[in-house]
């Protein structure tokens, strides 16, 4: 379990930790899309009252020209706290990510480059987003512009 100290990393107002590794530190392999491909567990605090639901984005913008999406997750209840290892809360909806599938998508950088980021980004929203069928990462940031509460972010590093 991370101490808070090592753990929290803190943006523009709501708390991010995880049990599973640190802000900036390495994800285990078990959240890798060879190694398991599951969803680490994330909590988070501080969430503003005037929040009407979370948006959860996880994306790579070391894969490329444009950012990877590995994760889109809406519809969370500002009162949730968090979420479990491979789990979504009940109500929420997942998206398809970056590879085609819907919910999560672990990494799986170019073997040899150095680590990717692992951006996680969840937004404190005045109220629910348009989005297109299949959102890519850019899609989302364009979205939530204007509807964004508050926020905070987390990253993990990966690489094989």
């Amino acid at each position: 379990m991370a101490h808070a100290s090592e753990g929290d990393a803190t943006m523009a107002g709501i708390m991010m930790r995880s049990s599973a590794f640190n802000d900036h530190d390495l994800l285990p392999a078990r959240f890798s899309r060879e190694g398991g491909n599951i969803s680490p567990p994330l909590e988070w605090s501080q969430v503003p009252d005037g929040a009407t639901e979370l948006l959860l984005l996880v994306e790579d913008p070391d894969a490329g020209r444009t950012p990877f999406l590995h994760w889109l997750v809406t519809g969370i209840r500002p009162v949730s706290g968090g979420l479990a290892e491979g789990a979504v809360p009940e109500g929420a909806r997942e998206w398809p990510n970056g590879f085609g599938d819907v919910g999560w998508g672990g990494p799986q950088p170019p073997r040899g480059d150095d680590p990717h980021r692992y951006f996680f980004r969840l937004y404190a929203l005045d109220g629910p987003l348009e989005l297109p069928a299949a959102p890519q990462a850019d899609d989302v940031h364009r979205a939530v512009a204007g509807h964004e509460v508050a926020s905070g972010t987390m990253v993990g590093r990966f690489s094989r």
